[in-house]
């Protein structure tokens, strides 16, 4: 019985300094030290022994147990210790390794372009304003010397909001032309910008909601060649000094005279294309000298004062200066092409 204690001293001692994973120390403990284990099996045995032998084999039994838990357990504090470096070693950050670049949000190019023109007008002695977009009919139509039968007040071009059509979503920023003369009084510079809806529908240049900017000026002795340079340096400023501009005589119930204006199609030159319709032109703003009755609706004395005023499409304007050739892409929201200002 003594060989065999020894047999399993020198087995199991030897058996766990090789060990390299918890799983075996522990099937190592069972193997030896279990109920089932080889040093179980040999102190059943102690019956057969005579009554000296019997305490030399048990405790030379108890010490080749105490001897075992005892390596045991130090072989489980270094494998334990190891499996820590390991994790430690695959979990270790190299301080010295870029980082990951986190993307940064910008602004829309839509809104770019309405900063600059807002800073353009503020250098040229502009006041910025803001007004509602629901709006009711008297600013929006009646005070701009729109007649009742105007096909701008029909129901298929406007987005009303009560019955009667007292109430609606603006269909343009010029009632703040109204509100500006009629808070302020004159003389006045202003531009105001902001959301309009009208029942349009979608294609490359048109939406049923888009943005404008709205410009008037009042003023002693204002005249048209105002107007014409006012909307020229803008232009120029946003597009470049070599844009070309046309001026084309047009009708709006709150100016006379009334014009429309149009850059040369950056697209196509001027050749034409879809983007201009084949007419070589884009139209951006309308624009006019202020009617006497819209100025004697603010209880202003047309005889005195004088003033133009001018609406411009934002979203044509973004079209403009950065070569976009749809309005659509401007409010889908396609990361690949905002991606790209």
């Amino acid at each position: 019985m003594k060989a065999q204690l020894e047999a399993i001293r020198k087995g199991a001692l030897d058996a766990i300094a090789e060990t390299r994973a918890m799983a075996d120390l522990e099937a190592l403990r069972v193997r030896y030290l279990g109920k089932k284990g080889e040093l179980t099996a040999v102190l059943k045995q102690m019956g057969k022994l005579s009554a000296e032998e019997r305490p030399v084999m048990g405790q030379m039994a108890n010490e080749v147990r105490a001897h075992l838990e005892e390596a045991i357990e130090a072989q489980s504090a270094v494998l334990s210790q190891k499996a820590l470096e390991e994790k430690l070693r695959l979990e270790a950050v190299d301080v010295t390794i870029p980082g990951k670049r986190v993307p940064l949000g910008h602004k829309h190019p839509m809104y770019t372009v309405l900063d600059e023109i807002k800073e353009l007008f503020l250098n040229m002695g502009f006041e910025i304003m803001d007004g509602p977009e629901i709006e009711q009919a008297d600013y929006n139509f009646t005070k701009l010397n729109a007649p009742e039968n105007h096909p701008s007040r029909d129901w298929t071009d406007t987005f009303y909001l009560t019955e009667d059509s007292s109430v609606l979503l603006r269909s343009q920023t010029s009632p703040m032309q109204i509100r500006a003369m009629e808070g302020f009084g004159v003389p006045i510079r202003m531009i105001s910008a902001g959301r309009v809806y009208r029942k349009d529908e979608v294609d490359a240049t048109h939406s049923p909601m888009f943005h404008q900017i709205e410009g008037l000026v009042v003023d002693k002795g204002i005249t048209m060649a105002d107007l014409k340079g006012t909307l020229n340096a803008v232009i120029r400023e946003i597009y470049g000094p070599e844009t070309q501009t046309r001026f084309r005589p047009h009708h709006f119930p709150f100016t006379e005279p009334s014009c429309e204006v149009d850059i040369q199609c950056h697209k196509c030159g001027g050749k034409g294309c879809p983007t201009c319709k084949g007419e070589g032109w884009i139209e951006i703003l309308g624009a006019g000298m202020v009617h006497p009755k819209v100025l004697r609706n603010c209880g202003i004395d047309p005889e005195e004062y004088s003033g133009f005023a001018f609406g411009m499409g934002l979203e044509r304007l973004a079209l403009g200066q950065y070569k976009i050739s749809d309005m659509r892409l401007i409010f889908e929201n396609d990361m690949r092409f905002l991606e790209q200002f």
